[in-house]
């Protein structure tokens, strides 16, 4: 396929990440940080269990597009980059999850993209560091909100 192709489809992927539901989903996913195993199926069974699935069900369709040939990695990789935000949350709990959920294949597409690129090791440890960063950022500024919301009430 040739690189214009590849473009609109791109273009085409984007615009249905900002289908407004998806945006939800997305905007979910970004407070979702799973430190353990349990907390993908607290969140299967919870009322984020469409967020879930709806990011990475995305995702791993994309990275199938790009597996199979449909859009060129490099090409895909350059233009996009919360996929490897979104593996980098599941990666670690990759094993556990396919074993539980019995599909060996789970995400399956998604780590096969991600893994094919260069240096991604080092990439994922700097994502994962940002999102720590993030989260404790998110953490202080809660709890500043919540002591002042108790300091107007008292």
């Amino acid at each position: 396929m040739g690189k214009h192709e590849d473009a609109d489809l791109i273009l085409k992927l984007y615009e249905l990440r900002r289908e407004e539901v998806m945006r939800e989903a997305r905007t979910w996913f970004f407070t979702f940080n799973p430190e353990k195993v349990e907390d993908f199926l607290d969140v299967m069974t919870s009322e984020h269990s469409g967020h879930y699935r709806m990011v990475v069900s995305y995702w791993d369709m994309a990275a199938s597009l790009v597996n199979n040939g449909a859009i060129d990695a490099q090409m895909f990789n350059d233009a996009n980059g919360e996929h490897l935000f979104v593996y980098s949350k599941v990666e670690p709990f990759l094993p556990v999850l396919r074993e539980t959920s019995g599909n060996p294949d789970y995400l399956r597409h998604l780590e096969t993209l991600v893994k094919g690129i260069p240096n991604i090791e080092e990439k994922l440890t700097a994502i994962r560091q940002r999102i720590s960063a993030m989260v404790k950022m998110w953490q202080e500024r809660t709890a500043k909100a919540a002591a002042a919301v108790a300091g107007e009430a008292a």
